[in-house]
C-alpha cells in the first residue's frame, strides 16, 4: 500500500514544475497556481499515469513533448477547454481529481516520482501487450514441458529397473512427444 502524498509535497512539486517547465497552454499555469493556493483542493489531487481512465482528470503538457497541450476528462467526456475544467475544479472541490503531467523525461524525474501515485483505475494488465503475452505463454509451456520431461525420464529409469517393458515403451513414446513439443515452441 502506498503512503499518502502530503499537501506540502504536492505543493513543492507544482512549484518546482512551474519554475522549470514552460507549459503549452497558459491556462494550465493558472490551474496549477490555483491548486497551490487552495490546500483543501490540493488534498484531493492525485498525480497518476493514464489519467484518461480516471473518472475526473487532467492531462497537462509542457513544451518539448508530443502530448496534447491540455485535456480534461470527466466520465466519458473529454475536452480541451481549460476554462471548463477550472470551473469544474472550483465547483467540485471535494471530489478527487487525477492529474497527469507530460514533460520531457518525466519517467526519470525524481521530483515527479515523489508525488506520483498508482492509478487505481488502471487495469492490472494494462501495460501487457500481445507480444508479452505470447512470450509468457511460450515460457510457461517450455517450463511445463521441461518439468514433464524430467519426470518422464525418472519414470523411464524406474520402469527399466523394474524390467517393465510395457511401461517403458509408453513412457518413451510420451517423452518423444514432449521433446517434439519443446522443439516446436523454441
Amino acid at each position: 500500500m502506498q503512503t499518502p502524498i502530503s499537501v506540502n509535497e504536492k505543493k513543492d512539486f507544482v512549484r518546482w514544475f512551474l519554475n522549470n517547465y514552460q507549459l503549452k497552454k497558459r491556462e494550465s499555469v493558472w490551474i496549477l497556481n490555483y491548486l497551490i493556493n487552495h490546500e483543501s483542493l490540493l488534498s484531493y489531487v492525485h498525480f497518476v499515469q493514464e489519467v484518461k481512465l480516471c473518472p475526473r482528470g487532467m492531462e497537462i503538457s509542457a513544451q518539448g513533448v508530443q502530448d496534447p497541450p491540455f485535456r480534461f476528462y470527466k466520465g466519458q467526456v473529454m475536452t480541451n477547454d481549460a476554462e471548463k475544467s477550472f470551473h469544474d475544479l472550483r465547483m467540485n472541490q471535494e471530489e478527487p481529481v487525477y492529474i497527469q503531467m507530460n514533460f520531457e523525461d518525466a519517467h526519470k524525474c525524481s521530483m515527479y516520482a515523489l508525488v506520483l501515485e498508482d492509478n487505481p483505475y488502471l487495469p492490472k494488465d494494462y501495460y501487457v501487450n500481445d507480444r508479452d503475452k505470447a512470450e509468457a505463454d511460450k515460457f510457461l509451456h517450455s517450463s511445463l514441458m521441461t518439468f514433464r520431461k524430467r519426470e518422464l525420464e525418472k519414470q523411464i529409469d524406474l520402469a527399466l529397473m523394474k524390467g517393465d517393458q510395457t511401461q517403458f515403451i509408453a513412457l518413451s513414446n510420451e517423452l518423444i512427444e514432449v521433446n517434439k513439443s519443446l522443439k516446436l515452441k523454441s
